[in-house]
């Protein structure tokens, strides 16, 4: 049994799903790959582990860093799992580039070699939108690169965290 809740944000409406203990994916209405990992047996139903989100969510919307996380547990590859564990590494207000993921990857794995197209993969497969923060990642000149949730989203949470952007960058 999985457990849905839908929240209002200033990015859109987010899909947040959860086992009953742990956040398995918060998707921004309309996203590529929205409620991919989400299983057939479905209940709406507000859980307490939902108002741990909304708090987050709340701070993290009002421009603050959240000192906390809730528990995550996203379903996916050995590989997507160890790429996204890094993307939680990345610290509020910074970006970081596929090609340094990729780095920290090998680094941790005993020179598992990887590429940055592949972190890529794993980054745009990530079914914890914002919470893992995804959107810290940008292109290796640092310009900003696709984002499941849309550029303009990804644009809204970067200037958000006070991460500026170039000109080329701007909508």
């Amino acid at each position: 049994m999985e457990y849905i809740q839908m929240i209002k944000s200033p990015v859109g409406t987010l899909t947040v799903s959860s086992d009953g203990q742990n956040i398995s994916g918060l998707w921004i209405e309309g996203q590529k790959y929205f409620a991919k990992t989400l299983g057939q047996d479905v209940l709406e139903q507000n859980i307490p582990i939902f108002e741990n989100v909304r708090e987050w969510l709340d701070i993290y919307f009002s421009g603050r860093a959240p000192d906390f996380v809730p528990p995550l547990m996203p379903k996916g590859s050995p590989y997507q799992k160890a790429i996204w564990d890094n993307l939680c590494k990345i610290p509020y207000g910074q970006t970081t580039s596929y090609g340094e993921l990729a780095k920290q990857f090998e680094l941790e794995n005993k020179g598992r070699r990887t590429s940055a197209r592949a972190v890529g993969s794993a980054v745009g497969h990530n079914p914890v939108s914002i919470l893992i923060p995804c959107h810290r990642v940008i292109g290796r000149n640092g310009n900003l690169t696709g984002y499941a949730g849309g550029i303009d989203k990804k644009i809204k949470l970067l200037k958000l965290e006070g991460i500026g952007l170039s000109q080329n960058d701007t909508l």
